[in-house]
């Protein structure tokens, strides 16, 4: 989107406190604008429990860093911006929670990243200040393109804006965004999603930018350092049972709930003689089944279903495409199936590691350009 697009329009800057969102703003101010900031504040209520079961400690769990919202004060300062903090536990804690809680206890892989972009960042925090803006500016990588005049089917009234991949395979987040609505992604600015982190970096350190030598968050969005594991025991407690090898049928020991626990898996198991890999889940059991190698048959899947197929758009993906199903830099070619109502068989040119149910298969042309959307793995 070039300057004059833009000079009009009223652009809202999302701030983490991170490197990335800061160059976001360094680019809009360069370019002789002067968004809004804001910065969105996560909480957990008091002693709240989805599951009921929670712990009966009745601190507050502030999930929110304030080194974070320091940082992100020092950024607006440098370039004479306001910001402005938005709270949005209530939602994050009733949505995003609620959703990743109820998918971890059905024995689900769930996202709480692409739920948090589409129900809290493109979500909520537009409910509450980012319908009084035009743009909504974020750091992710990814960028975005309006489909040529002359593409355009019979009927349509606009163009349509599509989400597209960023140049830096490895920072990529378009997997991330693969759920938001077609209306959020009319809003959404990426105005480092052309950039290379490299590049972000330099723009960070040369304009002496406070977060320039910060780490790039590895965690959930929005619970910086919280362990993943003590955030579902929050909700969910402990449910011991067997974990057994695969091949033997032999007992090797005992895990803390099935939800700790994700096909692929290999970190975190704790039993000697390994590595060992989780394989498969029995629910109803309460069993967990490892292997010894990474490669066991049962551990791949080329052919497999979605359901629940978000197109962003509305446009609907060809039969050959190229897919992720988890956070990789690689786009995995395959074809579809239509099965109807926004489900497909997924069939893979080749065998693929870890594919566990709630997943989200996000969806790519060929080229691995344009994200048509995502669906959630059923097996």
């Amino acid at each position: 989107m070039i300057l004059e697009e833009l000079a009009n329009k009223r652009i809202a800057v999302l701030l983490s406190g991170g490197v990335d969102s800061s160059v976001v703003l360094y680019e809009l101010v360069r370019q002789g604008l002067k968004p809004d900031c804001f910065y969105i504040k996560i909480l957990s209520p008091k002693g709240r429990s989805v599951a009921g079961n929670g712990p009966e400690e009745q601190d507050e769990w502030d999930c929110s860093s304030e080194e974070d919202l320091e940082m992100a004060t020092a950024v607006c300062h440098k370039y004479g911006c306001q910001l402005e903090v938005i709270d949005c536990h209530k939602e994050y804690w009733e949505q995003v929670t609620t959703y990743t809680m109820e998918k971890v206890r059905q024995g689900l892989t769930p996202n709480p990243d692409v739920m948090c972009n589409r129900l809290i960042k493109f979500g909520a925090f537009d409910e509450k200040r980012g319908h009084e803006y035009d743009l909504i500016a974020t750091g992710h990588y990814a960028t975005t393109e309006i489909e040529e005049q002359g593409a355009r089917g019979k009927g349509q009234e606009a163009p349509k804006k599509w989400l597209c991949t960023s140049p830096d395979p490895v920072k990529d987040q378009t997997d991330f965004l693969a759920q938001i609505y077609d209306w959020q992604l009319k809003k959404a600015l990426f105005p480092i999603g052309h950039m290379m982190k490299e590049e972000v970096r330099e723009i960070a350190e040369r304009e002496h930018l406070a977060p320039a030598h910060r780490r790039d968050s590895q965690g959930i969005c929005f619970l910086g350092k919280i362990n993943y594991n003590d955030y579902i025991r929050r909700y969910l407690g402990e449910q011991p049972g067997d974990v057994i090898e695969l091949e033997t049928g032999k007992r090797i020991g005992q895990h803390k709930g099935h939800w700790f626990h994700t096909i692929g898996q290999r970190k975190g198991m704790g039993f000697g003689g390994g590595p060992w890999f989780v394989v498969k889940k029995d629910i109803e059991q309460n069993i967990i089944y490892v292997s010894h190698g990474y490669d066991p048959q049962t551990a791949y899947k080329q052919d497999f279903p979605i359901h629940g197929f978000h197109s962003i758009n509305g446009q609907m993906p060809p039969d050959q495409v190229t897919l992720k199903i988890r956070h990789t830099p690689e786009f995995l070619p395959a074809r579809l199936e239509s099965q109807g109502e926004g489900r497909y068989i997924v069939h893979a040119d080749t065998p693929i590691h870890g594919v566990a149910p709630g997943q989200f298969c996000v969806i790519y042309d060929r080229q691995h350009h344009r994200c048509y959307g995502s669906g959630e793995i059923t097996i």
